[in-house]
């Protein structure tokens, strides 16, 4: 295909409204275009690359078994009604209304209409286990899109659907999907990472996420440093192991003044202490009404995520109601005579010596033991972890990177199939509610982040088997007939090898035209030019190869056959 017969509009300068370099470089190599906030046009080059990603998602779901599907991206109220989910996600549903004054949802998510649909269709064992994928466009009102693909209000996902007869068999299904998503990111160039994960608004036992590292994503990741171990912050578990034993340990409790100083920190400040040295109180409401205290270190925050495991519905108590609990105001709260339930975070098991409010405005006390001064009611995992901690198998030590999501997977257990009905009837005749699990893959999103995680000071380096063509022959001088009929030649044996080749016949300086190259990072260059081929040679390059090399013209297909099907191994 000829470079002046496609649209592929390259720019210079950087857009000011792209914040990352896979955005940047997306837009100036011409593979998308903004429409409006959240929304994107996908050009020649992009969509070209956009359908080799599908390609590859289609292939190693079909290896596993999943069967292609399509389901209506507009759906009635009423199924989301039926699962509880039109209240819990308002917020990022877009919903519209027909004609008769109906109310639609453009589909954020399909757990609900594969199981209305698989609860009328299979009804016994012997028709499970099933699995359904999509591709699809998805909608969702995103607060504050941004990042190009990476956070849009339209974009594209596959998304698969396993229902099973027991838990066990369920756990198979999930390392079926689990095994294809990291081939399927291998084969796409990615270095993905599997991470433990929170099941959110999705629900069930377990998740993970496949996370690209970056240091422009959006979540943030703790991985033991000997590789052991990785999860999202929500999710992660660590515990320290600095001492849990200060100075003063051993003496009695010590009220002290400290005078318009509630803050952790303006505390240590003045008693000259670290702020772990510090324990931490927060009055919390239950969804009873009851108040409650959770006790943490003072340098580290309470995961409202892992609260609400334990206290569904659980918010921050309002100062009236701190006041009547401890008798104090806000920031001078602490564990000695509460008479509310109290737990603490496992971190501080086993604390001594340590300071913590008095109950009374302007006052905390010192020399505070956990066990010996305040009644503990358990000590469970409720504070994010923090880098440098012990792992939870206690091989190595955290640490945090950032990360961009570009897959999940979950186990669902029988939330959805016990709402909408998707049973099953065992051998004995008897009725049991399928298991289920569900796996997406943002694959828009996974476009971008090939580029994020690929890319150099000149632009994009395209993974061979995802790039918009394979090789782009470069005709330095596209007036000359001798020029263009060995590039055309090159370009007609390459092809007939079953190569993608895009033929640079544009009437520009050789110079416009490398850096063209170089932006859009096509795996392979071979660059056509009068003094080499008076030579009887033409010039090979790989994007990553630092110089060119001369090739014999006769022997310029194989070669560059050949150094393709190099890259195609080596993923």
């Amino acid at each position: 295909m000829r470079w002046s017969d496609l649209l592929i509009p390259t720019l210079k300068e950087t857009p000011q409204d792209a914040e990352i370099p896979s955005h940047q470089l997306m837009l100036r190599a011409g593979l998308i275009r903004r429409l409006g906030s959240g929304l994107y046009t996908y050009l020649p080059l992009g969509f070209r690359s956009l359908r080799k990603v599908e390609r590859i998602v289609r292939e190693e779901m079909d290896r596993a078994g999943a069967q292609e599907v399509l389901m209506p991206a507009m759906h009635p109220k009423e199924i989301w009604e039926t699962s509880g989910r039109y209240e819990g996600l308002k917020n990022v549903m877009f919903r519209v209304k027909d004609r008769q004054d109906r109310e639609m949802v453009l589909g954020p998510t399909h757990e609900e209409i594969i199981t209305d649909l698989v609860s009328r269709e299979i009804t016994s064992y012997k028709q499970l286990p099933s699995n359904f994928y999509q591709i699809q466009t998805k909608f969702r009102d995103e607060i504050r899109p941004r990042f190009g693909l990476m956070r849009c209000k339209e974009f594209i996902m596959k998304d698969a659907y396993s229902f099973d007869v027991s838990s066990e068999a369920a756990d198979g299904s999930y390392k079926k999907m689990y095994d294809a998503y990291v081939n399927i990111f291998r084969r796409c160039g990615l270095h993905a990472m599997p991470v433990e994960a929170d099941t959110g608004d999705m629900g069930g036992s377990s998740s993970h996420e496949f996370m690209i590292p970056s240091d422009s994503g959006e979540d943030a990741i703790l991985e033991a440093d000997d590789g052991s171990y990785a999860a999202n912050m929500e999710r992660a578990e660590g515990t320290s192991d600095l001492p849990r034993e200060f100075e003063g340990a051993e003496k009695a409790l010590e009220k002290i003044h400290t005078p318009n100083v509630g803050k952790i920190e303006g505390v240590a400040e003045l008693l000259k202490i670290e702020t772990r040295q510090l324990v931490k109180t927060l009055i919390y409401v239950a969804e009873d009404g009851k108040p409650f205290a959770v006790l943490l270190p003072g340098d580290r925050d309470v995961n409202e995520i892992k609260l609400h495991k334990l206290y569904p519905g659980a918010e921050l108590a309002d100062p009236a109601v701190i006041r009547d609990v401890t008798g104090a105001d806000v920031g001078f709260a602490g564990p000695v005579g509460l008479e509310i339930p109290i737990v603490a975070d496992r971190t501080l098991e086993g604390m001594k010596g340590a300071v913590t409010g008095a109950n009374e405005t302007d006052h905390h006390v010192v020399n505070f033991d956990l066990e010996r001064d305040s009644e503990v009611r358990n000590f469970v995992d409720i504070a994010f972890p923090k880098a440098g901690d012990l792992a939870p198998n206690g091989t190595g030590r955290l640490q945090e990177k950032r990360g961009v999501e570009v897959g999940h997977v979950f186990k669902l257990g029988t939330k959805y199939s016990e709402a909408l009905g998707a049973n099953y009837l065992d051998e004995n005749g008897k009725s049991h509610p399928m298991v289920m699990g569900c796996y997406g893959i943002g694959v828009s999103r996974t476009l971008q982040a090939v580029i994020e995680q690929s890319h150099d000071d000149f632009g994009i380096v395209w993974p061979v088997s995802v790039a918009p063509f394979e090789v782009l022959v470069t005709a330095l001088n596209p007036n000359d007939a001798e020029c263009m009929a060995a590039a055309e030649d090159i370009v007609n044996g390459l092809e007939a090898k079953g190569l993608d080749v895009l033929l640079d016949d544009r009437d520009e300086r050789p110079g416009f035209k490398f850096k063209d190259a170089d932006l859009l990072g096509l795996p392979l260059r071979v660059t056509v030019g009068n003094r080499g081929l008076a030579k009887g040679e033409v010039e090979l390059k790989a994007r990553t190869d630092k110089n060119f090399e001369a090739v014999a013209l006769d022997q310029t297909v194989e070669q560059a056959s050949a150094r393709i099907d190099a890259m195609r191994e080596a993923l």
